[in-house]
């Protein structure tokens, strides 16, 4: 499987995306679209059911609420900007927001405290690079990579001076809490063995 279908040929907003038919799916960065298709593997779906499984089980009566793709997060680059105007616009595998200002409808409007992205072949690159240098730039406070072929997590959470810093590797049997989710531990061994 190759690297997803971009669209390169002008800059991409949230108003252009919103017109596109819904059973495609696609992701915005700096204006770029990228294709969000084929559906992911199964081995993916599975590490991402028990992922939400744990972390609904720490969510409790609290603000804090839980999404899983697909779901639209817009990371507008200032307070003021159109959401029709915004050329950042993800769909995470996970998603935690703590701040219930930020939803409405169609999803989220800034930056979540908590994204875990499930990497497949034709999306590494993209979730590395990519949405590593998005997620950091607008401040979501815990960023997760879950390499489900190689059975471990990378974990990137914001520093005082607002950067990820390198992360920290979890191997497949580690139990990893989530500052950004108070009370929450994440068993990966438990998500891997699910995957089979």
């Amino acid at each position: 499987m190759g690297l997803p279908a971009r669209k390169l040929d002008r800059r991409y907003t949230y108003g252009d995306y919103r017109t596109w038919p819904d059973d495609e799916r696609w992701e915005l960065i700096e204006g770029v679209a990228w294709n969000m298709s084929p559906a992911p593997f199964r081995r993916h779906q599975e590490i991402s059911l028990e992922l939400e499984r744990q972390i609904m089980a720490n969510i409790g009566d609290g603000p804090c609420r839980m999404y899983h793709a697909p779901f639209d997060v817009l990371l507008p680059d200032n307070i003021d900007e159109a959401d029709d105007e915004v050329v950042n616009v993800v769909q995470p595998d996970i998603v935690v927001v703590c701040d219930p200002a930020k939803l409405d409808e169609r999803g989220c409007r800034g930056a979540p405290d908590w994204i875990i992205e499930i990497l497949s072949p034709s999306t590494s690159k993209k979730d590395l690079a990519e949405k590593h240098a998005l997620y950091e730039r607008h401040g979501v406070r815990e960023y997760w990579v879950v390499d489900p072929g190689n059975r471990f997590a990378l974990v990137f959470r914001r520093g005082n001076d607002g950067r990820y810093g390198d992360g920290l590797v979890y191997e497949r049997n580690a139990t990893v809490a989530c500052p950004a989710l108070p009370g929450c531990s994440i068993d990966l061994g438990r998500a891997f063995a699910q995957a089979g």
